[in-house]
């Protein structure tokens, strides 16, 4: 198969999951309780839709496809919706499970966007048995992160616009949550940083050299940690802590796609995340 040919069909597999995922939002308008189960299914099969291709990529490929921006885009498409129907299962906050879909959809029309050229080419540095594990546990933290944001964005859209009192903007669907997928996330972005330092070690030399990417990946652990230490010594205080569970999905933005804009960037071992 050519390594192109899976691609050819991007366009009809991301109408297909975003159509599904449209549908998941439609049927949640009818109160029937047999369409409570039929809007998590529909969100389900558009996340497995996305899946079956990125399998079909690696297997045209021969390689992970997770080396250019593009291709984690796509497995964050597939962990948002996933991550959003256990949040609605968790919490019964549907609006949470529409956030995760409208989530996936944007990263797929960015995708659409932005065609990237794929290749079967993988630079030496990423043939390691870390590659797959340090990618997968990040893009999934991520995901997890951007759950929590929609808590943090609804919490203070609440509190300044609509003039709620702070305990109404962190009721069961809120900063309870955005505990539990905090915890839920820094577990995972911790694995990811442990797995990054051994792959460090194992292609260049060294488990840390304070390259920009590394520098933005602990501000990031640093931000959602600072989250938790402000709910545990403080949590009765909601504003601090929606702000600073909002900053920190800014840098975790940063750290993902803004780096490779700084000037630093140009020096950069993690450049090969570039096209």
């Amino acid at each position: 198969m050519n390594a192109a040919t899976p691609w050819l069909h991007f366009p009809a597999t991301a109408a297909v999951a975003i159509a599904l995922w449209l549908l998941a939002v439609a049927l949640q308008i009818p109160r029937a309780t047999r369409d409570r189960v039929a809007f998590q299914l529909a969100a389900a099969l558009g996340a497995l839709v996305l899946a079956a291709f990125a399998a079909a990529i690696w297997h045209a490929l021969a390689r992970p496809p997770m080396r250019t921006l593009g291709e984690t885009r796509l497995w964050y498409s597939i962990f948002t919706p996933l991550i959003g129907i256990a949040v609605c299962l968790a919490f019964r906050q549907r609006w949470l499970l529409n956030y995760a879909l409208g989530m996936g959809a944007l990263f797929l029309v960015i995708d659409l966007l932005h065609p990237e050229a794929y290749n079967k080419s993988l630079m030496p540095a990423l043939q390691s048995v870390w590659f797959v594990p340090h990618v997968l546990v990040y893009i999934f933290a991520y995901a997890i992160f951007a759950a929590s944001s929609a808590v943090a964005v609804h919490g203070l859209w609440k509190i300044y616009f609509r003039k709620t009192p702070d305990s109404a903007a962190s009721g069961s669907g809120g900063l309870p949550a955005a505990d539990r997928l905090v915890y839920l996330g820094l577990g995972f972005l911790t694995l990811g940083l442990l797995f990054g330092a051994l792959w460090a070690k194992e292609a260049w030399g060294h488990y840390w050299t304070w390259d920009p990417k590394e520098t933005w990946a602990m501000l990031t652990w640093l931000g959602y940690l600072a989250y938790i230490h402000v709910r545990h010594h403080h949590p009765g205080v909601t504003r601090p802590a929606l702000w600073v569970l909002a900053l920190s999905f800014v840098i975790l933005l940063v750290c993902w796609f803004g780096v490779n804009y700084l000037p630093s960037a140009a020096l950069s071992v993690h450049t090969y995340t570039q096209q």
